[in-house]
């Protein structure tokens, strides 16, 4: 009896090859999220690139991001605009310097995460909390997968996660908004379990600051 190819060797191979069919894409998103159950916390370079919508507007800015299972984040924006988003995995603070402004918002619960971004965080469930289709790739290096939610969300329509075709590392992650919108996350410089401190993931509302609470209370 012929033993099937493993996951990543099938990944290598076209569509069909010698008569072996590429995997399913819900065997592709169980062996995703295999991976990053594996991975304990990570730091990338990202670019953030915003396009569509309403107002027809588009604009790029740069960062780094950290996380931290279970459910810690820290993204930073440096470029064109100083922003910062912290989850400490209770509680997401949204700050902005030039506005003096912070948003305080509960993190969802693991049967409520349903973004790749909180996936990675060690929330939620890919194969559980989306119907997974293969799509088209930026290059040949990288495979995409198209997430459509099983259940209705409210920020976002479906999500598209790029990863590197040979290790699964993430490349890319695009999310389609209900105004036509495309907001586009790339990936660059990636580091797994390096150990990052949990004091990364503290936020300390800066004196001054208006803060407003999910529900809109100050």
């Amino acid at each position: 009896m012929r033993r099937p190819l493993p996951l990543a060797l099938l990944l290598l191979l076209p569509a069909v090859a010698g008569g072996q069919a590429r995997p399913a894409a819900s065997d592709t998103a169980r062996a995703l999220q295999q991976k990053y159950d594996r991975v304990k916390d990570f730091t990338a370079d990202f670019t953030h690139t915003y396009e569509g919508g309403v107002l027809k507007k588009k604009s790029t800015e740069r960062g780094v991001v950290q996380i931290k299972k279970p459910g810690r984040m820290r993204w930073e924006y440096a470029e064109p605009e100083k922003k910062l988003f912290v989850s400490d995995g209770r509680t997401i603070y949204s700050y902005i310097p030039a506005d003096k402004q912070a948003i305080v918002t509960k993190m969802p619960d693991d049967d409520e995460a349903a973004t790749a971004v909180l996936f990675l965080a060690g929330k939620g469930d890919l194969v559980r909390d989306f119907d997974v289709a293969y799509a088209d790739a930026p290059d040949p290096a990288t495979i995409a997968l198209r997430l459509n939610p099983r259940k209705k969300q409210r920020d976002y329509d479906w999500l598209i996660v790029t990863v590197d075709r040979t290790t699964l590392q993430l490349r890319g992650l695009t999310a389609a908004d209900q105004q036509g919108g495309r907001s586009s996350f790339q990936f660059a410089n990636f580091r797994e379990n390096t150990g990052i401190a949990d004091s990364a993931f503290i936020f300390k509302i800066p004196k001054g600051t208006d803060v407003i609470t999910a529900g809109g209370d100050r």
